[in-house]
């Protein structure tokens, strides 16, 4: 009986532990999985009953995982598309938006590279391969080395969408899974070029962008991106299946508040403008 009884009390205790607090999934963008873990890592020290389950993969593929109901928390560095929100109705997801952080693509240079500075429209014209050798924007005589993110990623559509104005980018930008290869891929080649989010600038040096011939070169930063200098400026994203509640609720007003923006901040990160932060919190 004494054996019955101690087993009963095991096994109690062991689904106990298994059903206190909750496990909240995070999945998306590679830009932001690196703040997603942070976040998760400060918030579970602040409350251990809640697990919380961070992985990337791309904008595509978290937006996919919260319209089949394989995340709770989609992280997404754009707007999901219209045929996105289309489906995502027809299978009676309701997706609910947030922005939770800015952020600029920073143009990436290997540091030996004596370019420091380009135009949009020379950009656009380097990776649509209208431009392909260095002389052509100050650079030494070399054919230029693209490097960039594959077709699932948010920054992939951003940039083909505000930089190419959606032409198609050149048959030989070498595709990489996520902005930290990109970076070694560049640190490591001279003649290399590439872009992503400005948290992911190691080893390498982030070009200075004109809007038009004319304009002030502008490099990005905290201070450019906020205050809308530095061109290529965006706002990254959580979707939720409907307004959160619960622990996902309490999970996104801590990011948003003070303490969470300064997670975001201290990993170079851009914060939300405190106004912005504060309106995007549930009540």
């Amino acid at each position: 009986m004494r054996k019955v009884t101690i087993l009963t009390i095991a096994l109690a205790l062991l689904f106990g532990l298994a059903f206190a607090g909750s496990t909240i999934t995070v999945k998306g963008s590679d830009t932001l999985v690196r703040l997603g873990q942070r976040w998760a890592e400060e918030y579970m020290k602040k409350n251990p009953g809640t697990i919380i389950q961070v992985s990337g993969g791309g904008s595509g593929t978290g937006i996919a995982a919260l319209i089949n109901g394989g995340t709770d928390v989609c992280e997404a560095s754009r707007d999901m598309k219209e045929q996105e929100y289309k489906i995502a109705e027809s299978k009676g997801i309701k997706p609910f938006r947030v922005s939770v952080a800015l952020d600029g693509i920073a143009v990436f240079l290997n540091e030996a590279n004596p370019v420091n500075e380009f135009t949009v429209d020379q950009l656009k014209g380097i990776y649509t391969g209208a431009i392909t050798n260095w002389k052509e924007v100050g650079g030494s005589d070399h054919i230029i080395i693209l490097y960039g993110r594959e077709n699932n990623s948010g920054t992939y559509a951003f940039f083909k969408e505000h930089i190419l104005k959606e032409e198609d980018y050149a048959e030989r930008t070498q595709t990489l899974p996520g902005t930290a290869a990109v970076v070694n891929a560049v640190a490591k080649d001279k003649f290399g070029i590439g872009y992503g989010g400005i948290a992911w600038a190691t080893g390498v040096k982030d070009a200075a962008i004109k809007k038009t011939d004319s304009s002030m070169a502008v490099k990005p930063s905290v201070e450019t991106v906020v205050n809308g200098t530095y061109p290529i400026s965006r706002e990254l994203y959580w979707f939720f299946n409907g307004t959160p509640t619960g622990e996902m609720k309490k999970l996104l007003n801590w990011a948003l508040s003070d303490e969470g923006q300064k997670v975001a901040k201290d990993i170079d990160y851009v914060p939300l403008p405190k106004e912005m932060a504060e309106k995007n919190m549930i009540k």
